[in-house]
């Protein structure tokens, strides 16, 4: 028998998984919603009409409860692989054939995303590919005007091109077309308009754009991911609207995203192009592993075929005449904010609004834009259970505050506007907001790049953001210094604060 000997002795063990205590034992499903409800309680309400940014609420309660059944007869449908699942390209074909009746040309053929940051990525990734095969481009760019939605540099960053960025005219906010004609280099991958721009609500002179790109050779994308499913709408209610889709000359390539005014649940979005041909540079396709032989149309791969369905239910339960009506309330909405804005002392509405989305500023006594104004109007207005989207200055363009009307805001305009009366009231009453001049003078010599984490740690705290109290009540003096930081600190700034909100 073998000679009994010593333990050896042993390194301790690392568990591979976190401790039972962090899931807790199986508790009834009721238990578990209540606290699922209790949770959003502290939420902005996302129906109602007193939220202006990020919700799109139609004001038909019914709409939730078709989107909420439909996504659950597709819940467990895998969008991978429509030859397993053949629904999904039926579902598919059906919403992006409605945006292509709208907004496309005979021969138009898109895909259906997970919303407009996925729709502009593979729009910027068809693009590349296309100068790279059809021009030999090996160093793309990408020529945007300065109010082009910020999903246009995050594509950049992940695809390799370099952000051409061209001012916008400080009085309209629109692109100057000619300006942008001039950025076209050889190297130009893709030219960008708006239908509306997102922070004013403006539209680019698209036709005049997306002619200099196809004079040049270069595809032109129109990001129509807020107006694409909006703007058509209006103009069947008689209003002028600008034309911006691909019967434009020149266009070719549109994002529209159905979550925002096609009022399908997050995430639903349609990117369109011209042909199949281009619409074939946003795919990735490998066959040189020995899995399954991959396909992937747009970036996901496993997706739910329940946010297909359910953008699909809302589409035909909407119909022409059910979203032009939605349209014609988001116009009267407007109708009646527009001059009451303009008659509140020191409030300015910024460029010519299209239509849903509104922007203005406020006015100090010396009669120019008022960051602290600006700022304290947003916290008195939420105070009063309003949320405002305060967006701060920009290479000389002013803050103000963003308001995106919905249906659901056509009867809240009166209460909106008493209460901004009383809120700007309250605002001038404020204590200026002041930022530290040495602070500021600190940023400037700052390389975001090789700040330590305690550095960036210590800017938080001066700032209220070290997560040791969670949320400031008040933002103003948060946003004020970060509208004072150069962008690049800003955006480490930004980073490091929401990484802190996403800690286990």
């Amino acid at each position: 028998m073998p000679r009994e000997s010593a333990a050896e002795p042993t390194e301790p063990t690392v568990s591979a998984v976190r401790p039972a205590s962090a899931l807790p034992p199986g508790r009834p499903a009721e238990q578990l919603l209540a606290e699922l409800r209790d949770l959003r309680a502290a939420d902005a309400p996302t129906r109602g009409g007193r939220t202006f940014a990020y919700v799109y609420d139609a004001g038909l309660p019914d709409l939730d409860e078709l989107s909420e059944a439909a996504y659950g007869v597709f819940t467990t449908v895998n969008g991978l692989d429509p030859t397993v699942f053949p629904s999904v390209a039926r579902l598919e074909n059906d919403v992006v054939g409605a945006v292509s009746a709208i907004l496309g040309v005979p021969g138009a053929q898109g895909s259906f995303t997970s919303g407009g940051t996925e729709s502009i990525l593979l729009a910027v990734k068809a693009a590349r590919d296309h100068a790279r095969s059809a021009r030999g481009v090996t160093r793309p760019q990408l020529v945007l005007p300065s109010t082009a939605h910020a999903a246009f540099h995050k594509a950049a960053h992940y695809l390799g091109l370099e952000p051409v960025v061209v001012r916008v005219d400080p009085l309209t906010f629109r692109a100057d077309a000619p300006a942008v004609a001039n950025a076209i280099t050889e190297r130009t991958a893709l030219v960008v308009a708006s239908a509306p721009s997102y922070a004013h609500g403006v539209l680019d002179p698209v036709a005049e754009i997306a002619a200099a790109a196809e004079a040049r050779g270069v595809l032109c994308h129109v990001d129509a991911c807020i107006g694409g499913w909006f703007l058509p709408f209006l103009a069947r209610v008689g209003l002028p609207i600008e034309p911006f889709g691909l019967s434009v000359p020149g266009v070719t390539s549109i994002s529209v995203d159905l979550h925002k005014y096609g009022y399908a649940h997050k995430g639903a979005s349609v990117v369109l192009y011209r042909d199949a041909e281009l619409r074939r540079h946003q795919y990735f396709a490998y066959a040189g592993w020995p899995g399954y032989p991959v396909v992937n149309p747009t970036v996901q791969g496993t997706k739910s075929g329940g946010l297909l369905a359910q953008a699909w239910a809302v589409l035909h339960h909407l119909g022409h005449d059910g979203y032009t009506a939605l349209a014609r309330r988001v116009a009267l909405a407007a109708d009646q904010l527009l001059p009451g804005l303009r008659s509140l002392d020191g409030i300015r509405v910024l460029g010519d609004p299209a239509g849903s989305l509104i922007a203005f500023t406020v006015h100090s006594s010396a009669g120019t834009p008022d960051l602290g104004l600006v700022l304290h109007l947003a916290d008195e207005m939420r105070e009063r259970g309003w949320y405002l989207q305060p967006q701060l200055s920009c290479d000389g363009l002013p803050p103000n505050l963003h308001l995106t009307l919905t249906p659901a805001t056509s009867d809240r305009v009166e209460p909106l506007l008493a209460d901004l009366a009383e809120a700007l009231t309250a605002a001038r009453a404020c204590e200026p907001v002041i930022v530290d001049p040495a602070l500021v003078e600190l940023g400037a010599t700052l390389d975001p790049d090789t700040l330590t984490p305690e550095d960036v740690a210590g800017f938080l705290a001066f700032a209220g953001l070290d997560g040791a109290g969670g949320l400031p009540t008040r933002a103003a003096p948060v946003l004020a210094l970060l509208d004072a930081l150069p962008p690049r600190l800003k955006e480490r700034m930004l980073t490091e604060f929401v990484g802190s909100l996403f800690r286990v």
